[in-house]
């Protein structure tokens, strides 16, 4: 099974910053799954290090300079949904709060570290085309849903 990952929680210094937030609990799924790398910001052109952005009210993604970069937010969040379906990934483990990726919760656009229930623009999008997404600290959230969805299947009744 191919499973979406934020790059940058593998390690990959793909963050706004210029780092990266390996997480040691997703390389160990790398055992049972396959993870595909993604980094919708890198995939829709821009660079690493880059301005802190942040979802506006409105759904624009505008820099901390003010700069509106929600183009490049929607261009890197197709480009991943493409990924998604060449790989055939229906799951997707990707980074808490982040403008792109952010699941449930994201920052409130006011740069001032408020949370806000939400989702990222890749999230969004992915989830609107049937890619189930968590973020990193739901991963055996992912793991018991996987189990499940294969004991159905088994059983005859699919869910997809």
């Amino acid at each position: 099974m191919n499973i979406l990952v934020s790059a940058c929680l593998l390690g990959v210094e793909c963050r706004y910053d210029g780092t990266g937030k390996e997480m040691v609990g997703l390389k160990a799924l790398m055992k049972e799954y396959h993870l595909i790398p993604v980094c919708p910001e890198v995939f829709g052109g821009l660079p690493t290090p880059r301005m802190p952005s942040e979802i506006q009210p409105n759904r624009r993604v505008q820099m901390k300079d003010g700069k509106d970069v929600t183009q490049q937010y929607e261009k890197g969040a197709r480009e991943v949904l493409k990924l998604a379906r060449l790989y055939d990934c229906r799951y997707a483990i990707l980074k808490e709060r982040s403008p792109s990726c952010g699941h449930e919760e994201i920052y409130d656009g006011s740069f001032t570290g408020r949370k806000i229930p939400g989702n990222g623009i890749a999230s969004e999008l992915l989830e609107k085309n049937g890619v189930k997404v968590f973020g990193e600290s739901q991963i055996e959230l992912l793991k018991s849903r996987i189990e499940e969805e294969a004991y159905e299947y088994k059983h005859g009744r699919v869910t997809k």
